[in-house]
């Protein structure tokens, strides 16, 4: 039996999952979390009792889904980690599978398909959803690529006043809830302006942004 920990910070869409998982012989959940933090919490109280897999989310106060992934990756390498979010984003996607990733599935996903995949997880496969492969397809016919140019620079970067003012509170280190708060903006307004500054730019992740940014003179 393959057990599962929960990490998902809406109640009814964690019951709901809960659910369908209990419903099969092959899955047990042994633990549910609102936030990674939480699931930290849990695997270090309950070393008796691991997951095989952790399904989460990715946008989660406290600890989100990708920040997760990576102490797993140190700290867990046996616990196989997957994706159930709303974000089709590529760059969360080539970032997660990077450090370890075994699945990443979007929540409009439906309930077979999902059962198949934490299945093929489990006996050791890898897994993305068919509208994931399908943009990441999409993105390597257009000749789009996610990493940084040869060069490191690039010319024709432009950024608004209220991106910038992002981007510096970003180098500063402030998550976006904090900067939601600072400068009176929701936070699923600044994971926008967060991902189209990483899409303008041409980097792979937040870390790769800011030194796109102090490289090429926009921020300094």
């Amino acid at each position: 039996m393959t057990k599962i920990l929960l990490v998902e910070d809406h109640m009814v869409v964690r019951n709901g999952i809960k659910l369908l998982l209990e419903s099969q012989d092959s899955f047990k959940v042994v633990g549910e979390a609102s936030n990674g933090k939480e699931a930290l919490d849990y695997l270090d109280s309950n070393r008796d009792l691991l997951p095989d897999i952790v399904l989460t989310d990715i946008s989660m106060e406290e600890m989100d889904g990708i920040a997760l992934l990576q102490v797993l990756h140190q700290h867990h390498k046996d616990i196989k980690v997957v994706i159930l979010s709303m974000l089709n984003q590529i760059n969360y996607v080539i970032e997660a599978f990077e450090y370890g990733l075994r699945g990443y599935l979007l929540k409009n996903v439906g309930y077979n398909e999902l059962l198949f995949a934490l299945n093929h997880i489990a006996a050791g496969g890898r897994y993305m959803s068919e509208e994931i492969s399908m943009l990441l397809l999409e993105q390597i016919r257009s000749g789009q690529r996610y990493a940084q140019h040869a060069m490191g620079i690039q010319t024709d970067f432009e950024i608004s006043e209220r991106e910038l003012e992002v981007l510096g509170l970003i180098a500063e280190g402030y998550t976006n809830i904090e900067i939601a708060d600072k400068i009176f903006l929701s936070k699923r307004t600044v994971e926008g302006h967060r991902q189209n500054l990483i899409d303008k730019a041409g980097v792979k992740n937040t870390a790769h942004l800011v030194k796109f940014a102090f490289e090429n003179g926009i921020l300094n």
